[in-house]
């Protein structure tokens, strides 16, 4: 789904969200660039896989911590993890790099693709990500994002990050 598509399915659902065009940011120093509302809810993506590119993951983190691959890797049992390839991103979610977001699960066919949240935004009341374009941010309730992607029939886990 594109960004059109995608507004058009949290509509479709009744999903409340405040949305801001803006330049295409690639990276958090990017965003930290432009002026947008509610720096607290801003949230960084990545799209991982493991050592054998057998399982792939989507994490969602507050916007200023850094991800120790090799913690998460231990706290949830998986191989060994780096960064998904461009082509990787491309071929499971449609995306290109800068565009990774939790949204991005609306284009994961099989829905096998599990979804990991820091934990941090469960005491938020909003939670910053693109609507599949980095031009666009829309910010949502958390459990909303949580209800849209556990509705697609992906996994869904709120962990410590």
């Amino acid at each position: 789904m594109d960004t059109t598509e995608t507004l058009h399915y949290l509509d479709q659902l009744g999903i409340a969200y405040e949305l801001v065009e803006h330049p295409a940011v690639f990276n958090m120093a990017e965003l930290a660039q432009i002026s947008l509302p509610h720096p607290e809810a801003d949230a960084k993506n990545l799209f991982i896989r493991d050592d054998k590119k057998r399982n792939y993951y989507l994490l969602t983190i507050q916007g200023t911590k850094r991800v120790n691959l090799k913690q998460f890797q231990q706290a949830n049992g998986t191989r060994r993890l780096t960064l998904a390839s461009p082509a990787d991103l491309q071929a499971k979610l449609g995306l290109s790099p800068g565009s990774v977001t939790p949204l991005g699960l609306l284009n994961d066919a099989s829905h096998e693709i599990p979804f990991y949240l820091d934990s941090y935004f469960q005491d938020q009341t909003l939670i910053a990500i693109h609507p599949n374009d980095n031009t666009t941010t829309i910010w949502l309730k958390p459990l909303d994002l949580l209800d849209v992607i556990q509705k697609l029939g992906n996994p869904v886990k709120v962990v410590p990050m």
